[in-house]
């Protein structure tokens, strides 16, 4: 049902856009069958080339930022099927559409031409209906926050075309009456902070910017199409600044330092795969669910089991252990990364980006330990319980957890109370008219807010919370795709401690991303590094996010229109009109650069904007969730009981060998006041799920 699904999708927003099609204009079987033969060859043709390329790459250790980001963009499993059965079909469209030009001597759009039953024919022949259901201009109910599904759109998408094309494609065309700026001279204008001008937050340690990344990991995945080369030119994309599907290079302005280097005039960039023309998917699930624990899809949770005993248990490390404690197991497929430079993927989780950073991979492990923990703790319980019911109780248990501390602990430092007390209080119960689905701008702009909280350090720290002598803090740019550094360097306890110990990055106007991030990110080589900056605002005009005063007005903010009414937004005359320089309305600013550019509303790290939609989203995912921990039935009383106490800082003290934390970890304090001795803080109660031999609510 999910590939049928997408297929039809595929073909566009268009199954509700052609009712006026009549049996004349219905175009030919045999103009379908060859339009579906000639993509189809486009396609295979150019996911051979780049899966062949790719390999070589890795053999010859030649792997470049760029290649990083792609290789960490790849669907996998039923997502890949997914996104090449969306490829198949865009590209049929586009080659209907030039069939259609050449036909009418003039440029049309090919759905207006396209009836629904061309496109079930399409869908057909792609191979893509033999699960299909009847195709529907709204998506039903039961795939509403689904794995492998568009994302919500809470605003129309705006494309240069008004079809697909990114907004930017032509750079020489006016929107809103004014060139767009290259994101790039953006990047270097607005966000530019060296290293050593970053500013600590007084209030939040950065544990709360690595969770950020966390919980983004188990709400969305915007999966690239796997090609590397033109599905139409065949130009290779990671050796031309050419703007052609998939590829849309970022590029270089002739007056930064990096124009030219190496011959660079561009950082390659690639569109995300498509399934609707155009929107983006989502291969992840909508809900709070540890999805980057136990995977979103049947097969990568089985596969990520211990399967060998039915203890309910999840595989971990044969080769190496953390003073006894357990490492997340190497991916099968790249083990033999380890004897390479770039240590790329080595660990395997439910999600692919666990090996982002040390932090993250740190996170990943604490998630892999305390699901094993409670497994076996649960088979102590109830020793009558088989291996699948304590796998399965277990991760209901682990979803409660962190639906819990996402609200109660996470969410108040980001919206801050206000918005909190509004929007994401009192749990109001399950509406089943509500559609938790991400949406696009919540995943490509609003929740990339913690890009600016990100330290140029991970820091490790010995057991009186000090640079650790043995194992100090590594550069971030030396902490990507580095699990090596967890297993040989120290384990989980030097940078667990850092998370909790130090404080994030203060993200201010004057002092927005460190040139880690800018400069450096995904960096091994001399080959040139990609811009953090650069990427989020390329793929908002990638998706065809609208500009930022439609998203103020969305939230029912006020739309400054000029100078004046922009700086007191911004509470800042010099960053306004240094927008205004580049962008010449405030109607034109990415959203996500003004979204972070934002004052932060009281008690929180983002501003009114991205509080707004990040406050929406979290409403949504948590009123339609049917499994939601407070929900009637889906606990018991008393179970519900047990998870209210849930501690993050008990998670950390059962599953390292910290033994002294802040009692509230994502809010900083110098060790001492506010610290607490693991022995002292209250083990989680599991008495509620004693089982007498009754079924269990």
């Amino acid at each position: 049902e999910m590939n049928g699904f997408l297929c039809l999708l595929a073909a566009g927003l268009y199954l509700c856009s052609q009712c006026q099609v009549t049996a004349e204009s219905r175009l030919s079987r045999s103009v379908i069958e060859r339009a579906v033969m000639a993509a189809k060859a486009n396609v295979d043709s150019a996911y051979t080339y780049s899966r062949r390329e790719s390999l070589d790459r890795v053999r010859r250790n030649a792997l470049n930022p760029a290649h990083v980001l792609r290789l960490l963009k790849q669907p996998a499993g039923v997502s890949r099927t997914a996104v090449r059965a969306a490829d198949y079909m865009e590209n049929a469209v586009i080659l209907v559409k030039r069939s259609l030009e050449r036909r009418q001597r003039r440029s049309v759009n090919a759905t207006d031409l396209l009836s629904e039953e061309d496109l079930e024919l399409i869908s057909e022949l792609t191979g893509c209906s033999a699960q299909r259901r009847a195709p529907s201009c709204s998506t039903q109910n039961t795939r509403w926050g689904a794995s492998n599904t568009p994302f919500a759109r809470w605003l129309p998408a705006e494309y240069q075309d008004n079809i697909a094309q990114a907004i930017g494609w032509d750079p020489e065309k006016k929107i809103n009456g004014h060139i767009l700026p290259l994101v790039r001279e953006v990047s270097n204008k607005i966000l530019r902070t060296a290293n050593s001008d970053v500013e600590n937050d007084p209030l939040y340690t950065h544990l709360v910017t690595i969770f950020a990344q966390w919980t983004d990991h188990d709400l969305t995945f915007t999966p690239h199409s796997p090609v590397i080369k033109s599905f139409s030119s065949g130009i290779d994309c990671d050796k031309s600044c050419a703007r052609t599907e998939p590829c849309f290079p970022i590029e270089i302005p002739r007056q930064d330092p990096r124009f030219g280097r190496n011959s660079e005039e561009c950082m390659p960039f690639f569109r995300s795969a498509p399934t609707t023309v155009r929107q983006q998917m989502n291969t992840l699930t909508a809900f709070i669910d540890v999805g980057q624990v136990y995977g979103s899809d049947e097969a990568k949770a089985r596969s990520l089991r211990d399967l060998t005993s039915d203890k309910g248990l999840l595989r971990v490390n044969k080769e190496y252990t953390d003073d006894g404690r357990e490492h997340l197991p190497f991916s099968e497929m790249t083990t033999n990364m380890l004897r390479l430079s770039l240590s790329i993927l080595c660990d395997f989780s439910g999600d692919e980006r666990t090996n982002e950073n040390i932090a993250l991979t740190s996170l990943h492990t604490l998630g892999l330990r305390e699901h094993n923990r409670l497994a076996r703790a649960l088979a102590k319980l109830n020793p009558h319980w088989n291996g699948e019911r304590i796998y399965q109780e277990t991760r209901k248990i682990m979803g409660g957890y962190f639906q819990v501390l996402t609200f109660r602990d996470y969410l108040l430092h980001i919206v801050g109370p206000d918005i909190l007390a509004k929007q994401l209080a009192t749990y109001p119960g399950y509406d089943e008219e509500v559609d938790p689905s991400i949406s696009n701008v919540f995943a490509t702009a609003a929740y990339r807010f913690a890009h600016l909280m990100v330290q140029p350090f991970i820091f490790r720290l010995d057991e009186q919370y000090k640079e650790h002598k043995k194992f100090p803090s590594p550069l971030l740019s030396k902490a990507f795709f580095a699990p090596w550094r967890v297993i040989f360097e120290g384990g989980l306890d030097p940078i667990v401690r850092g998370l909790v110990g130090k404080p994030a990055k203060l993200n201010t106007q004057d002092h927005m991303m460190p040139d880690e991030l800018r400069e450096k990110l995904f960096k091994f080589t001399m080959d040139l590094a990609l811009d953090l900056g650069a990427l989020n605002m390329q793929r908002g005009r990638d998706h065809g996010l609208p500009g930022y005063n439609k998203w103020r007005k969305f939230c029912g903010l006020s739309e400054p229109q000029n100078l004046e009414q922009l700086a007191e937004v911004m509470n800042n005359t010099d960053l306004a009109k240094n927008l205004l320089d580049l962008y010449g309305t405030p109607e034109n600013i990415d959203v996500w650069l003004a979204g972070v550019a934002e004052p932060f509303v009281p008690g929180g790290r983002v501003g009114p904007l991205f509080a707004c939609l990040i406050a929406t989203q979290f409403q949504k995912i948590r009123q339609g969730d049917r499994l939601w921990w407070e929900k009637e039935g889906v606990f018991t009383e008393a179970q519900r009981k047990s998870l209210k106490e849930t501690s993050f800082a008990r998670i950390i003290c059962d599953n390292t060998g910290v033994t002294e934390v802040p009692e509230k970890p994502f809010q900083f304090r110098p060790r001492g006041s506010g610290y607490t001795q693991c022995k002292d803080i209250p083990p989680f109660d599991l008495n509620p799920w004693r089982d007498d031999g009754e079924l269990m609510s």
